[in-house]
């Protein structure tokens, strides 16, 4: 292994232990891809402290990512093949496939479920439920529409798909954590556009964060 295979193995190491610590990790997906870093949080570990974070530091769309086993026992569609309206039609996408996204929800205990304690109350519950799939009463315990967006991760992940919800889900596995991972898009408050990995980076470094590449996350997890 060369140093710099070494180096980015251990950085998806190093970012594994820290999910389990429950702290964030930044990932980049590709230049080729999206090109977008997300600041992820495994979902069993969110506080309204973190949704803040999410909010003010990222920015981008606050999503919880589901393993397709937990999406099909949850009876989760992909929102574009269930929305009927033309909108929804020809949805092409420039650096993929598919969109992953699935439904939105609320946790039937939030009140308007946009506040801080309200989405970390969907999410954790999220994660509960993600945990054992099988006993979890989804539509008891959630409403549809909602502020949480979820998406559903591809049946063989990184094989199928290498997305942000991929990579989140993946590393969950990776730590034997239960797949569902937080997953929000971190912005340039400057320019409005997806923050740069440099910047990403030197927020990591400040923050004491792990930044991990998507294709080391690939290399070690596939």
């Amino acid at each position: 292994m060369t140093g710099d295979a070494s180096t980015a193995a251990a950085s998806v190491e190093r970012a594994m232990d820290a999910l389990r610590r429950g702290d964030p990790i930044l990932v980049h997906d590709a230049a080729d891809r999206e090109g977008e870093t997300d600041l992820i949080y495994p979902a069993g570990a969110v506080t309204p402290a973190a949704v803040a974070r999410l909010r003010n530091d990222a920015g981008g769309l606050v999503c919880v990512a589901l393993g397709d086993a937990v999406a099909t026992a949850f009876d989760l569609p992909y929102a574009q093949d269930v929305l009927d309206h033309p909108a929804a039609a020809d949805h092409e996408l420039g650096y993929d496939e598919r969109s992953s996204f699935s439904l939105t929800v609320n946790h039937r205990d939030t009140y308007t479920g946009i506040t801080d304690d309200d989405r970390a109350l969907t999410i954790t519950e999220l994660a509960a439920a993600a945990a054992d799939p099988d006993s979890a009463e989804f539509a008891t315990e959630f409403r549809a529409p909602g502020h949480v967006h979820l998406l559903r991760a591809a049946p063989d992940l990184l094989a199928d798909r290498e997305g942000h919800t991929e990579l989140a889900v993946a590393l969950a596995a990776g730590a034997d954590l239960p797949p569902a991972m937080v997953v929000c898009e971190m912005l340039d408050d400057d320019t409005g556009a997806a923050l740069s990995p440099a910047a990403a980076r030197a927020y990591a470094d400040r923050e004491g964060f792990v930044y991990v590449e998507g294709s080391a996350v690939i290399d070690r997890l596939t």
